[in-house]
């Protein structure tokens, strides 16, 4: 995250205009400030739509047309509410500047503002979001989430730093917290990490009620070695088996599809394996999300929602991890966090959003970093669900790239052939969204909203040989 020091540069050039000849030049000579950007007005697009008769109605995915004064083409537009603020970037389009409403932001009344270079804020307008549909009411699913998954799970990193490596007390605190899963890492690469995932310790946990599941951490430069280590972790009687493919990967198709394949001939189909990566889908556009995620790939999808650390509020996190993920059709079993002072507050809201989503299992990061104070908020009591609205959906349209167009083109291909997938959202994409829109009676814009997505990921994927394409 870049941080701003225009304040910094600030205070250093009103220094220089000010200092002459060790004399204080007088008020009348101090540079005037350069004024904020300022919002005059927000409307609808279309201006004409039947929720704007009365007033700023919109849903997620729609677009909003801003007019004011200093404002211009690649501002940043953000959306807040009391639990968290979402952000976006303003586009120039033949109708004005144009902001879509993105992912994840709260049904109900929204501040709006816009920020220039420099940090200036304008002032404040406000919209009203409202509701697409039930959460999960059209999401797709392959299956439902593995039993290896499901329920509490806490990360173990380092063995000997957790509980000081003696079982027992990891035993003791594990089922004081309802912890009914423990993900330890064993392999680093190609390599396994510290000899620290046996059969004697899977052994102890299982003979406690505990499952143990293994998890690897990949680079991507040596898939046939990283996959060797992951089924070698498995060979040691692992209960499931976790991914943790992260910048590294970024790019590496071709790497990614080896090392699932390679791994699911060893064990078979129906082995529960999961993911865990980025939860923002679209700030990390090169990652092979489609790949790990995609039918050779894993059943589980473990976001790592580590909301305090990434700047965000809990509920701002898991809306933005929801609508960005629900797209891959996996189950997903969120990973939250337990370190960098997350407050206990924090932890339990977690808890209550993603049992309102839906999810069967979420876990922790990681048993080595959680403070004492933060245990009691992980169980073993179970949470009430939240009433949530539904995030939304990715908003994809011509001139877009990544791994989402990625696995809207595997999608489309099977229903047009002319589309090629290429991770550019291009012509030949354009116009078979806009047929497919036309076939099924939805709006014709060119654009992803929830039901293009119904009717995109209706259709087989069609497989892609990443391989042969380098």
């Amino acid at each position: 995250m870049a941080l701003h020091v225009t304040g910094a540069r600030r205070r250093s050039t009103a220094l220089a205009a000010l200092a002459l000849g060790g004399l204080v030049a007088p008020a009348a000579a101090q540079a005037k400030p350069h004024p904020k950007p300022q919002l005059t007005r927000i409307r609808c697009v279309p201006a004409n739509s039947a929720a704007c008769k009365s007033a700023i109605k919109v849903q997620i995915g729609k677009q909003l047309q801003l007019s004011g004064k200093r404002i211009y083409k690649g501002m940043r537009v953000a959306f807040r509410w009391s639990k968290g603020a979402i952000a976006t970037k303003l586009d120039h389009t033949r109708v004005g500047y144009i902001a879509r409403v993105p992912p994840g932001v709260a049904v109900g009344t929204v501040s709006v503002t816009v920020r220039d270079r420099a940090g200036r804020r304008s002032n404040v307008k406000r919209v009203r979001i409202t509701p697409v549909s039930k959460v999960g009411g059209s999401t797709p699913a392959r299956g439902s989430l593995p039993q290896a998954f499901a329920g509490n799970g806490m990360w173990i990193w380092q063995l000997p730093k957790t509980e000081g490596g003696n079982l027992t007390a990891i035993v003791q605190r594990a089922q004081a917290y309802g912890i009914s899963t423990v993900f330890i890492k064993s392999a680093d690469g190609a390599a396994s990490f510290n000899n620290q995932f046996t059969p004697e310790l899977v052994a102890a946990l299982h003979a406690n009620g505990l499952r143990a599941c293994a998890w690897q951490y990949v680079y991507g430069s040596d898939p046939l070695g990283e996959a060797s280590a992951a089924i070698a972790s498995i060979q040691a009687g692992a209960d499931c088996f976790v991914i943790d493919a992260e910048s590294e990967y970024e790019g590496r198709y071709a790497a990614a599809q080896q090392y699932v394949n390679a791994v699911r001939a060893a064990i078979g189909p129906a082995y529960p394996v999961g993911l865990t990566s980025f939860p923002y889908v679209d700030y990390h556009p090169r990652l092979p999300y489609s790949v790990f995620l995609g039918p050779s790939g894993a059943q589980a999808n473990l976001p790592q929602i580590y909301w305090k650390t990434i700047g965000d509020t809990v509920d701002a996190a898991s809306a933005h991890t929801l609508a960005h993920n629900r797209i891959y059709g996996t189950a997903m079993a969120p990973l939250g966090q337990t370190y960098d002072g997350a407050p206990p507050a924090d932890i339990q809201r977690f808890r209550s959003i993603w049992t309102g989503y839906g999810a069967g299992g979420m876990s922790w990061w990681s048993w080595q970093a959680t403070p004492e104070p933060a245990w009691p908020s992980l169980g073993p009591a179970g949470v009430a669900p939240v009433a949530l609205s539904d995030p939304g959906w990715p908003a994809l349209s011509k001139g877009n790239k990544g791994d989402e167009v990625v696995w809207l083109q595997q999608h489309l291909a099977s229903y047009d052939p002319t589309v090629k997938v290429t991770s550019s959202f291009d012509a030949a994409t354009d116009a078979a969204v806009r047929r497919l829109q036309t076939e099924r009676g939805i709006p014709v814009t060119g654009t992803t909203d929830a039901q293009t997505w119904g009717a995109a990921l209706s259709f087989p994927l069609a497989p892609v040989d990443w391989t042969a394409q380098g």
